[in-house]
């Protein structure tokens, strides 16, 4: 597999000046990103899928080890605070479990019974998508983890970084990025991890804009924290709704920095109101406003 060969361009990478050793990394770093390029109808395909199943109950569930394990974690631990989906609609299937987040477990990325425990135990449905990340595309307990997903009827995405592996033709949604060998061989977390953090972020990202939790390239899901938060969803709701920033915050007390819902107050709606109009839309602002501008309503 090329991501394990060694690239005698590189071969004696370590007696290089660091200044080259660096100029040579930082180039591996734009070809890995450059290589996502070719599989863009695979990652909109599979984004398209994950967004129609996942509906308003379905759960976005990572598998993986080792590298891919933590870059997927990664990703999905920031689904929350940026789009504010729900906690218990992102988990994790991981290799040797949480300890393996900042530790190697020993064979856990062989163990298969593990893989399918773990999937068993997280009781899928078809409106589940478990995303798979395995650089080689072989490793045993993701390829086993996806499989066993499918037999419960999720979909299933795959993302490897060889070709023709287990891993690509075990899932519903194969993605292939092929960012070939690394600099120094079998280290994943370069090029491939780079590669696989950036395909990720696209698949979320790009979930979470078909679900309306993007409005006008907002984060209007956005939950405010902390003193910068609460001080851009001020600013979010003033540009929504055409307000100054002191309304857009009276607005957000009232709705407890709910910013689709504080729009809509500052446009004259109750609180119960905004919320009506909010859920028959299924929380999407575009369609909300394209329907009020019609004389719709909620």
């Amino acid at each position: 597999m090329a991501t394990e060969e060694v690239d005698p361009r590189f071969a004696d990478l370590d007696a290089w000046s660091l200044a080259s050793a660096m100029d040579a990394m930082w180039e591996g770093q734009l070809a890995a990103v450059a290589a996502i390029g070719h599989a863009l109808p695979a990652i909109t395909a599979a984004t398209q899928a994950a967004q129609e199943a996942l509906s308003d109950r379905g759960r976005l569930i990572y598998a993986g080890a080792g590298t891919s394990a933590r870059v997927a974690v990664q990703d999905g631990a920031e689904l929350t605070p940026t789009f504010a989906w729900p906690r218990e609609r992102v988990r994790f299937i991981i290799a040797g479990g949480e300890s393996a987040f900042t530790t190697s477990v020993e064979g856990a990325e062989d163990d298969v019974a593990d893989a399918a425990k773990q999937v068993d135990a997280a009781e899928l449905s078809p409106h589940d998508v478990v995303i798979a990340v395995s650089a080689s595309g072989t490793t045993p307990f993701t390829v086993a983890a996806l499989q066993q997903a499918g037999r419960h009827r999720a979909v299933t995405i795959g993302v490897a970084n060889n070709p023709a592996t287990a891993l690509l033709t075990s899932a519903n949604y194969p993605v292939l990025v092929e960012t070939g060998r690394e600099l120094i061989a079998g280290s994943t977390r370069m090029k491939a991890g780079t590669a696989q953090k950036v395909v990720l972020n696209l698949i979320s990202t790009g979930i979470m804009l078909r679900l309306g939790r993007v409005y006008r390239g907002m984060m209007v899901n956005m939950q405010s924290t902390n003193a910068k938060l609460k001080l851009r969803a001020e600013r979010m709701v003033a540009r929504i709704a055409g307000c100054g920033e002191g309304e857009a915050a009276q607005a957000l007390e009232k709705v407890d920095g709910d910013i689709k819902m504080a729009a809509l107050v500052v446009l004259g709606y109750d609180g119960a109101e905004a919320a009506s109009i909010l859920a028959s839309h299924k929380g999407n602002l575009r369609r909300v406003f394209a329907d009020l501008a019609e004389g719709r309503g909620g």
